[in-house]
């Protein structure tokens, strides 16, 4: 099919978008058919990339240079994206993290990554919802990381604010899933992008074996969307051990509030 007369499926929001994830994203929800709203703090290479893809695929595409961990920044946001009624997709990819031992990390610099990771993350959620629901069609895509079920690989922080990511999702699909509204959370393993060397470890001395191309973490992801996925993780070659584990999760949690202690519990103090 020609691009440009691609069946328009309303505006897509990305966060993040400047550079890996979030630029693979841009590229291919335009070609999906998706107008564009492109958000991240580098205003010269957002328009680099308006302009490219509006040429490739004849679909619009707004820049909005903005640091979502500058709350002024984040509330003008907030408005801007409550108010646009052609918004039909959240990408929420925008994130900061390290692989820096918690000890060894600065305490503010953790604060502003749960700025980023998880408040704007939930205020730009906040800003959709209400319009999805009342439209009764929307989706959101929440960039979570596999260090949300296994916080002992990286930075405890991150790990953190990535479980609540995945947690986040989770309850929004419970809540609006009936709704008409589409939620998938992702769940990268290691990615090729910026994220290593920036925090100070060069990708090349990752073990090859366990590194995905941004471009195919995007393309299996998308994926997941179209089949209508809650959680995708493009690097679990066995699904089964996922199913496993959600099944015992969802078994449990009937099983977790009583008026009782547990008998493990009920043998008195030792004095």
């Amino acid at each position: 099919m020609n691009l440009a007369t691609q069946p328009a499926k309303g505006t897509a929001v990305i966060t993040g978008a400047s550079s890996g994830i979030g630029a693979i994203y841009a590229n291919r929800l335009a070609r999906m058919g998706y107008d564009l709203i492109i958000i991240a703090r580098n205003h010269n290479r957002l328009n680099q990339m308006a302009s490219h893809i509006t040429a490739d695929t004849a679909r619009n595409v707004e820049v909005l240079a903005a640091d979502l961990g500058d709350a002024q920044q984040l509330a003008a946001l907030e408005r801007k994206l409550r108010d646009d009624a052609s918004i039909t997709l959240l990408v929420n990819n925008a994130g900061v993290g390290t692989h820096t031992p918690l000890l060894l990390s600065e305490v503010d610099e953790m604060q502003a990554m749960i700025n980023i990771n998880v408040v704007a993350l939930t205020r730009l959620t906040y800003s959709v919802v209400p319009g999805f629901v009342a439209r009764g069609t929307g989706a959101i895509i929440n960039i979570s990381s596999i260090v949300s079920l296994a916080p002992e690989l990286l930075n405890g922080v991150y790990g953190g604010t990535k479980a609540f990511v995945l947690a986040f999702s989770q309850s929004l699909h419970h809540e609006l899933a009936e709704k008409g509204i589409h939620i998938q959370a992702v769940l990268p393993g290691a990615t090729a992008t910026p994220f290593w060397d920036n925090g100070g470890l060069p990708l090349e001395q990752l073990d090859k074996s366990i590194v995905m191309s941004a471009s195919d973490l995007v393309d299996a992801a998308l994926t997941g969307f179209l089949n209508g996925e809650l959680v995708t993780i493009p690097s679990l070659h066995n699904d089964a051990y996922w199913q496993a584990m959600e099944s015992s999760r969802q078994a449990m949690i009937p099983h977790l509030s009583r008026n009782v202690p547990a008998d493990r519990y009920r043998v008195g103090p030792t004095r």
